[in-house]
Parts: structure tokens; C-alpha cells; sequence
């Protein structure tokens, strides 16, 4: 029987798992993600780590050595010794994918602090030290689109660090971000340096659109763009991508051996139980392209994804889509922007969260030492 996670590779999408743990890490699941199922590259989070963390005892061993060494280290430090030891752990596992496919795949990656969101010289010099800590070639450091994050993005890339690129929503983000990557890439070869093994990805945000979007139609009483806005979206930013890099200003680049920036669709999970499960799987299949997807979401579509190209069809509908929302009223802009800061937001709640489940540990482990 034919697995469609495996058969999504002769499209060119990249399959990458939204979801890191000691635990899979353990127990060898994500290697066998990996082997059977071909997992490419993993993305983490805040909120990742939070549950991670705060689930079980995965981490205390680690927890009571650091504190056996140090008692007196914070929780900021415990979770980045925490985190650096994941995703060394993980990049390792991918490390035959990375060599594989030439660095094309076979990615992790790692986020700056979120409370660093709106800090340029804060987010570039945790990104150098976190690049440093983890000392793997097939890292990339996760970088918010914020209008703070955009200069480090250049700066990071121009210093020849992977960058995934997060929290993106809007076509007119997304640009900002490419130039980015691209201006980076020549400030590079300006200073006579190697381009050839940079890789980053623009991680644009899809069910959160759909959930925000599907609010204010109802407010209007429309029905008609319902579950359509994201996708719609999506695929115009698709459509950009390929102008983009196929532009003379590009190949010049992909001369001296430049990697396209390849679009990733995250938040690929349906929020909406109305919708089909694998909904945000199956529309945007197209070449250069990852879908980093939860656990539920890979196993929903090995079970019944049925691949196909789908997100060079219907452009001219997903225009009228767009030019549909603007007519009824709705400032799409205006919900982007407000998704961008949320998702900050939320990531920094969480990041919140996972220093003080780590304060608990901390707490809870000094007491039994004593």
C-alpha cells in the first residue's frame, strides 16, 4: 500500500514535522518518521517546548544533573541547556538527510526568545549564540517577520547563518522577507564569501488566516469565503515566490550556488472541525515547497491524502477571492498585522509558561537533594 506522505516528494514538497520531545527523541520515533515515512526536517516552538517540558519527566535527569553542577542557574538558562541538547539530538537524527538531498532538507529548527520579537540587536546576537551553542550544520534559527525581525533576518543570513523565518501572513510581509534573504545573500558574496550552503525558509502561517477571517464573515453574514481566504492567499504568495526567484536578479545568485528560499505552510492543521482534516495539506502541494505538519495532521494524511499539484490551479479565483473580501468590507491587512502581534503574543505567554513549569522542576528537584 502506497504511503502519501512518501509520494508527496514527487511534487518537490518536503514533508517536516511540527513537533519536537526528548521523548520521540528517546524512543526513536522520530527516526523511524524519518525511515518510513520521510520526515525531512523538524520545526519547534514555545509552545512546543512548553508541552514537551511540562509533560512527564523526560527532562529531569538533565534537570538534576545542571542543578547537581550549578544550584543556583535560572530557568532561562536550565530550558536553553534543555533545548540546545533537543535539537543537537534531533539535527543529528536528520544529519544523513542534510547530506542527502545537499542541505536541500534535514533541517531543525530553533527560535529566538519570543520576548526578543521587537528587538533587533537583541534578536541577532541570540541567534549568533544560539547558532554557536548548537554547533550543527543543518541548524536554522527561527526568526519572527516582525518590522524588528526583518534587519536581523538580512544580518543573519549575510553572516551565513540558516534562517526559518516565522509568523508570516501577508503577501506584503513575505516580500519584505525575501529581499531580506536575498539582499543578505549579495552582501555575502560582496564580502567575498561562500554562498552556496545558506538555507532558509519563509514560514507562512495558514489555519490561523482561515480562523480570524471566517470571524469577521460572520459578522457580515457572508458564507460564501468561509475555510477559502487562507488558501486563496496562499497561493498568490506561491505565485510571487516563483516571479521572484526565477528573476534575473536571482539567478545571478543561483550562479554562485545560492539555495532558493522555499515557502513553508505552517500552521497546517485545521481548527475548524467542520473542515476536512488534511484540508490545508492537500491545496497547497507544489514544488520548492515544506509542509511542516503536527503529529495528528501526518498521521490523518498517511491514512487518506491523495496527492496531486494543486496550488498552481484556480489563480484566477483566488484573486477574485481577495478582491471578494476587500469589496464586503473586510481590511485583510488589518487581520495580518493583528495575527503577526497575537502570534508574538501567544509565543511569548507560552514561553512564560515553560519558565515557570521549569522553576517548579527546579524547585521540586533542590528539595529532594536537600
Amino acid at each position: 500500500m502506497s504511503n502519501p506522505l512518501l509520494e508527496l516528494k514527487k511534487f518537490d514538497q518536503s514533508v517536516w514535522l511540527d513537533n519536537i520531545s526528548r521523548g520521540i527523541l528517546n524512543n526513536g520515533e522520530l527516526k523511524k518518521l524519518v525511515e518510513n515515512d520521510g520526515i525531512s526536517g523538524v520545526t519547534s516552538n514555545p509552545s512546543i517546548f512548553q508541552k514537551a517540558i511540562g509533560k512527564g519527566k523526560d527532562y529531569d535527569e538533565q534537570l538534576t544533573s545542571l542543578l547537581g553542577e550549578n544550584p543556583e542557574l535560572s530557568a532561562g538558562p536550565l530550558f536553553e541547556n534543555i533545548a540546545v541538547k533537543d535539537i543537537q539530538d534531533g539535527t543529528d537524527v536528520l544529519h544523513g538527510v542534510y547530506e542527502k538531498t545537499n542541505g536541500n532538507d534535514g533541517y531543525v529548527s530553533l527560535e529566538v526568545s519570543p520576548e526578543l520579537a521587537y528587538d533587533t540587536n537583541g534578536t541577532i546576537e541570540e541567534a549568533k549564540r544560539l547558532f554557536k551553542s548548537v554547533n550543527r550544520k543543518n541548524l536554522m534559527i527561527k526568526i519572527p517577520a516582525t518590522t524588528e525581525g526583518i534587519p536581523a533576518i538580512r544580518q543573519m543570513i549575510s553572516e551565513g547563518v540558516n534562517i526559518n523565518v516565522t509568523l508570516i501572513f501577508s503577501q506584503s510581509v513575505y516580500e519584505q522577507v525575501v529581499e531580506a534573504f536575498i539582499s543578505g545573500l549579495e552582501e555575502r558574496v560582496k564580502q567575498g564569501k561562500e554562498i552556496n550552503s545558506i538555507a532558509s525558509v519563509a514560514s507562512f502561517f495558514i489555519s490561523r488566516i482561515d480562523s480570524a477571517v471566517d470571524s469577521e464573515l460572520d459578522k457580515k453574514g457572508n458564507s460564501d469565503l468561509k475555510g477559502r481566504v487562507a488558501i486563496a492567499n496562499a497561493k498568490l504568495v506561491y505565485e510571487k515566490c516563483d516571479e521572484i526567484f526565477n528573476s534575473e536578479r536571482f539567478k545571478s545568485l543561483k550562479e554562485k550556488g545560492a539555495k532558493r528560499q522555499r515557502l513553508l505552510w505552517a500552521s497546517t492543521s485545521t481548527k475548524n472541525p467542520a473542515y476536512p482534516d488534511v484540508l490545508y495539506v492537500e491545496e497547497l502541494i507544489g514544488a520548492n515547497t515544506v509542509n511542516t505538519m503536527p503529529p495528528a495532521t501526518i498521521d490523518a494524511y498517511k491514512d487518506h491524502g491523495k496527492p496531486a499539484e494543486r496550488i498552481t490551479l484556480n489563480l484566477e479565483e483566488a484573486e477574485a477571492q481577495m478582491k471578494k473580501l476587500k469589496d464586503i468590507g473586510i481590511d485583510f491587512q488589518e487581520i495580518t498585522e493583528k495575527l503577526t502581534a497575537d502570534g508574538v503574543v501567544l509565543f511569548a505567554n507560552s514561553f512564560k509558561e515553560l519558565l515557570e513549569e521549569i522553576d517548579r522542576k527546579k524547585k521540586d528537584i533542590l528539595a529532594q537533594t536537600v
